[in-house]
């Protein structure tokens, strides 16, 4: 691992089982997030995005969730391997995150500013007062004014929850953020500026960070990587450049063609056709083989290779190749 690696992620193998199924959430992934660096981590529900940050995090519920197989680094430090004290002292300090839901993450019957200072006072050695003062400042940056320290989470907009959040998640400065879709349910202008304010205190404090989320245009605006996941895999990866510029991958393909274009005066968009595989009941060979449209009947039989170096790709065949081209036509 180098040594701005922040963190590396290495076959990792997610399970939930029941007495009934064992649905494979995560099935095989690797990536790396260096020091400064954001990677957007894109893929529809049940797609393993959560279930991967959750991995990171070491807060996967057991039951029923089992990191059956591979190794996360953090710091060169594998995580998997550590006490549970260790990877408590970990969240917070060393990586933080914001959860889905603004509204769940935040308890109801604290202020919101006692909420902030209990990160503080767990994490570091701070008196009351100044803890107190760090999370005034904090929430100022943020957007929220510091008579709001003592007011209840039911008394803020969900936009203003959210600003809470992001200000819970980077009060100890952590060296990684993980941000899971952090504008669901936020009108498109709260939206722009909870990017912004991630944006800009990523680039003040120098971390790296993850962003799970749906929107591809989400990720041009705010990410260095792309990773697309399918089915708990990576089918494709590289910088945002490379993947926005030469999708290689049918699925980023077919994700690109559902978005609608402002210089396309076509009507109809093209979508995706059926639903992502059911986790309990993955599909032989390719698991997106059942909505591809250049499906052949090697993707029904064998797992696609890896392909490519930097800009990596899951598929038998490459998109962009004339040959292969003129003998889907």
């Amino acid at each position: 691992m180098e040594n701005n690696t922040v963190l590396e992620v290495k076959n990792l193998h997610v399970h939930y089982v029941t007495s009934e199924s064992a649905a494979k959430a995560v099935n095989g992934i690797d990536f790396e997030v260096k020091e400064g660096e954001s990677l957007g981590l894109v893929g529809e529900t049940g797609a393993g995005k959560t279930t991967t940050a959750l991995a990171i995090m070491q807060l996967i519920p057991d039951p029923p969730g089992i990191i059956v197989d591979g190794e996360i680094y953090f710091e060169g430090n594998n995580v998997i391997l550590n006490t549970d004290k260790e990877n408590q002292a970990m969240r917070g300090n060393g990586i933080s995150m914001i959860f889905q839901d603004p509204m769940t993450a935040l308890n109801p019957i604290m202020t919101v500013g006692d909420q902030l200072s209990e990160v503080l006072l767990t994490h570091e050695k701070l008196s009351k007062a100044e803890a107190k003062k760090r999370v005034i400042d904090l929430l100022e940056i943020v957007g929220v004014k510091s008579d709001r320290y003592d007011d209840y989470p039911h008394q803020f907009s969900g936009g203003q929850k959210q600003r809470v959040v992001i200000a819970m998640s980077l009060l100890c400065n952590p060296k990684l953020l993980i941000a899971d879709e952090p504008t669901t349910a936020l009108d498109v202008t709260i939206q722009a500026q909870v990017l912004e304010i991630i944006n800009n205190l990523r680039e003040k404090y120098k971390m790296a960070m993850i962003l799970i989320t749906h929107d591809l245009g989400v990720v041009a605006e705010t990410c260095d990587k792309v990773a697309i996941m399918y089915a708990g895999q990576i089918v494709e990866a590289g910088t945002v450049r490379e993947v926005y510029l030469n999708p290689k991958h049918p699925y980023t393909r077919g994700l690109f063609d559902s978005i609608p274009k402002l210089d396309d005066d076509s009507s109809e968009l093209i979508p995706i056709e059926g639903a992502i595989s059911n986790a309990a009941d993955l599909p032989t060979g390719c698991y997106f083989h059942p909505r591809c449209r250049y499906c052949k009947e090697i993707c029904k039989q064998q797992q696609p290779p890896q392909k490519g170096e930097g800009h990596t790709f899951m598929c038998h065949f490459d998109l962009f190749s004339e040959e292969e081209k003129e003998e889907r036509r």
